[in-house]
């Protein structure tokens, strides 16, 4: 899968794994050792994240349900969360994550309120 922000004209990943199920998003990013530039994982449906047992900081982009074209809207992000310690409960209106390197979310110039597509 690929991550775009349409508003911007910038690829935020053009490499992007899919964490669906239950299990999947709790897992995510626990244990990686990093997680290179022009990767990201999409946890769809997620209203909030936890970095327990993470071992890399990251950028989280939290994003609106899609609409009938399949882009959505961002509705909140969060730059360089530590590992450990950073933890985002609840995002209201959230209806899934992208979670990026960190610096990922200024290369790509996104702001709240931009629209991005997450396709195959």
């Amino acid at each position: 899968m690929t991550a775009q922000n349409l508003t911007r004209g910038t690829v935020l990943a053009g490499q992007v794994e899919v964490a669906a199920s239950l299990w999947g998003r709790f897992i995510g990013l626990m244990g990686r050792r990093h997680l290179p530039a022009g990767e990201g994982l999409w946890l769809p449906g997620s209203n909030g994240i936890h970095m327990l047992f993470m071992r890399i900081p990251i950028d989280a982009i939290f994003v609106g349900r899609p609409d009938p074209g399949g882009s959505r809207r961002v509705v909140s992000i969060h730059r360089d969360l530590r590992p450990w310690t950073g933890l985002v409960p609840l995002v209201r209106g959230a209806d899934g994550c992208l979670e990026l390197p960190v610096g990922a979310i200024d290369a790509s110039r996104t702001v709240t309120g931009d629209v991005l597509r997450i396709e195959d």
